[in-house]
């Protein structure tokens, strides 16, 4: 586990949050108060990776600067004798070895993977996407590498989600429940219509891959949007009768979509009042307000 390297695709516009991510990623919008990507950071060295590879387009500097030491700023707080906010500071410079690589142009999750070969090698490797913020009380990616490393298949994070949902989503056919709480992927359709979903299990933002992924990704052609779609790689793996397949994680713990604006917003509110420093004031406030509406 701790041989295995992070990628975190952060290359995407942010269209959705616009004007907000004119000139901000939308990886850096504060989730309370610490930026939604230092959620997936921590949630990949709470597993036990410490080596991360962050993919980045144009106008992503912010991202590496807020993963940067500032001693400037690290010297005021020391001198006013704020070591809450210095040891906070501090802790997204210390979290792992973290490096970055472009994108260039967006062309889809699959050619953000794809830039990944280099750094990653010839080792299996995990994909966490930064629109997807899992509890840190509920342990997904630590279950998916133990899958991983049980069967070598690829493995997916995926969670059942309402018929009027599944068309924002890839979506998985499975066949069944091994004896480990993971089941076989035999089939994925990306995006379908409520009525040509295979199932209800959507494929959330959280992958194990192994390193022949980069193989199947360089032959893949364009999918929907123009884009190289990952889950087309992965429809390939798990229709190969000679390799290992793919493999889903059923998650039904607790994961906040940052991914559009009201979910946004649910997600603040959700993690706040689980704060110990913000929940006892909030909760009461929550109340009168939902009552007043």
């Amino acid at each position: 586990m701790s041989k295995m390297k992070a990628v975190i695709p952060a290359a995407g516009l942010g269209t959705r949050f616009l004007p907000a991510t004119k000139a901000m990623p939308k990886e850096m919008l504060p989730v309370v108060d610490k930026p939604a990507i230092q959620y997936v950071v921590e949630e990949a060295v709470s597993a036990g990776i410490d080596d991360i590879l962050v993919i980045i387009g144009r106008n992503k500097n912010a991202i590496s600067d807020h993963f940067d030491s500032v001693p400037e700023l690290e010297v005021r707080l020391q001198q006013k004798g704020d070591h809450g906010r210095l040891e906070r500071v501090m802790k997204s410079s210390d979290l792992a070895d973290i490096h970055f690589v472009r994108q260039g142009e967006p062309k889809g999750l699959g050619h953000a993977v794809l830039r990944a070969r280099t750094h990653v090698g010839d080792s299996s490797f995990a994909v966490l996407l930064g629109d997807d913020l899992i509890d840190e009380r509920d342990p997904l990616l630590t279950e998916m590498i133990a899958a991983h490393e049980r069967t070598g298949a690829a493995v997916i994070a995926l969670m059942q989600v309402p018929a009027e949902s599944i068309h924002l989503y890839g979506v998985a056919a499975t066949d069944g429940d091994d004896a480990d709480g993971a089941v076989r992927v035999t089939g994925l359709v990306e995006k379908p219509s409520a009525g040509d979903a295979p199932s209800d299990l959507a494929v959330i933002g959280r992958y194990v891959l192994p390193p022949a992924v980069f193989e199947v990704l360089e032959r893949t052609q364009p999918g929907k949007g123009g884009e190289i779609q990952l889950t087309d790689a992965l429809q390939e793996l798990a229709t190969d009768p000679d390799g290992p397949g793919v493999v889903g994680v059923v998650f039904r713990g607790r994961r906040y979509d940052t991914g559009d604006r009201v979910d946004y917003i649910k997600a603040i509110v959700q993690l706040a009042v689980d704060r110990d420093d913000l929940g006892a004031d909030l909760r009461p406030w929550l109340k009168d307000f939902a009552g007043g509406l």
